[in-house]
């Protein structure tokens, strides 16, 4: 609003007033046209969101010339130049967003992967080096901590249960090292599956916020500023995004992050049943193109005592649609242990709700299930594991491994022990391959092996 001004100015001893109009600007923070629910949700957020750079160092032998191909050569020059490998310091970007007033902070472990250092710098500039609570990489997400001395601003936690389409949301990263961008869009789809060499990650959130290089590990928020993803992967081409970005949902980062506080790792829940794609051949059989079917239901598991059988679809998982195994393996590994999930299952054209309580795998049925899906028995010998038998026409059969054999490593972590071993089955439990590390005699073979299904 135009507001009048009286200026008195003093000429020849005489004073004249000169009345001026001008047009006041009100403030841009006043200004409720300007300050829209974006600006406020990236004030709110804003100061809880971190710079997290990494060092790595590595061992490398040096070598004046590129590596020779010719073994006479590469004799020469390990003759001749010195052999010590030389250590050199590699460092890495991306993102962070505190989530508890005592410094906790969420990323990505692929932010993290390795790090010997890992340093954190906040949003008013001040610098701390982060303590790794813990990691997982078959989720991708990481927990550090730093201590400030103090309580430090922190998002609030929203809920990713209830994301609609097209609805607002906004990135904040340091996409490129350009510290605080801010980007906005909308949900683009939900529940999409991302296929990497040797995993697959479900259930992402797929955004046309602007995610590149850099933002990986900072927050996804919704427009009241909660915190409902964390931004982690881009669709690219030629090493630059086209619009495609993807978030792991907040509801599986805070129960990994749980996970990660009170156990150091995180629990995966069991309910036992075991289940196949569904075919269009199989679709049409049972007269439903979603969902999954039921291909076992394990002894002394959750599912046992459940209305369930083999050859049931199982076509949701707490009212939410189930679109392939994975998506049905991603629904359950959601859960906490202890926790109850309802299962929508379709026999003979009829749907009924089946209620699970989610459990621990059982230790005692490890050495069962290597039998199940590697058709391996091991025991401890005197020199680590070894194999006892092996199951005809099972995978290790087919690869040709034999009795006496010495199991060194699964996975691709060393095995010296039944306890491990055993710890090691159950974590690959929902896996379709695993590195199998053997020795034979004075050899040993690092072999991938297909898991039996």
């Amino acid at each position: 609003m135009a507001q009048a001004t009286t200026t008195l100015l003093a000429i020849g001893g005489s004073v004249v007033a000169l009345v001026a109009t001008a047009a006041t600007a009100a403030a841009p923070e006043s200004d409720p046209v300007r300050r829209s629910l974006v600006v406020q949700a990236a004030e709110k957020a804003g100061p809880a969101v971190v710079n997290i750079s990494t060092e790595q160092v590595v061992e490398r032998r040096a070598s004046p010339f590129p590596a020779p191909e010719d073994p006479f050569f590469d004799q020469f020059f390990r003759d001749y130049y010195d052999p010590r490998p030389r250590r050199f310091t590699t460092t890495s970007l991306g993102s962070g967003v505190i989530v508890a007033p005592d410094g906790t902070i969420l990323t990505n472990e692929h932010v993290i992967l390795r790090a010997s250092r890992i340093h954190v710098t906040l949003a008013d500039e001040r610098e701390f080096d982060a303590k790794l609570v813990g990691a997982d990489s078959d989720s991708d997400v990481a927990v550090l901590r730093v201590q400030a001395g103090g309580e430090l601003p922190h998002v609030t936690i929203g809920t990713s249960s209830d994301l609609m389409i097209g609805e607002t949301v906004i990135a904040i990263g340091n996409p490129f090292g350009l510290s605080h961008t801010v980007t906005t869009g909308v949900v683009s789809a939900l529940g999409r599956a991302m296929h990497s060499e040797d995993k697959t990650y479900s259930d992402f959130i797929q955004t046309d916020a602007s995610i590149n290089p850099g933002n990986s590990g900072g927050p996804l928020l919704n427009i009241k500023g909660e915190l409902i993803g964390l931004n982690t992967a881009i669709y690219s081409r030629s090493g630059g995004s086209i619009g495609i970005g993807f978030a792991i949902p907040v509801d599986r980062a805070r129960r990994v992050m749980r996970d990660l506080v009170s156990y150091g790792e995180v629990h995966k829940p069991w309910v036992g049943i075991v289940v196949q794609e569904l075919t269009p051949e199989l679709a049409q059989h049972f007269g439903t193109r979603r969902g999954v079917v039921v291909a076992e239901i394990e002894p002394g598991s959750p599912a046992a005592g459940a209305d369930l059988t083999r050859g049931d679809v199982i076509t949701r998982v707490d009212g939410r649609d189930v679109r392939s195994r994975d998506d049905f393996e991603q629904r359950v590994e959601d859960r906490a242990e202890d926790s109850k999930l309802v299962v929508t299952r379709r026999r003979e054209g009829s749907d009924r709700d089946v209620e699970l309580v989610a459990a621990a795998f059982p230790v005692a049925q490890a050495d069962d299930l290597a039998w199940r899906l590697l058709g391996l028995g091991v025991g401890e010998g005197d020199d680590g594991l070894v194999v006892k038998r092996v199951r005809d026409g099972s995978p290790l059969a087919r690869i040709g491994v034999q009795r006496g054999d010495r199991l060194l490593g699964l996975g691709g972590a060393p095995v010296e022990s039944l306890a491990v071993f055993r710890k090691k089955m159950i974590e690959l439990r929902g896996a379709r391959s695993t590195l199998l590390s053997i020795g034979r005699g004075r050899y040993q073979y690092n072999v991938p092996v297909a898991l039996a299904r």
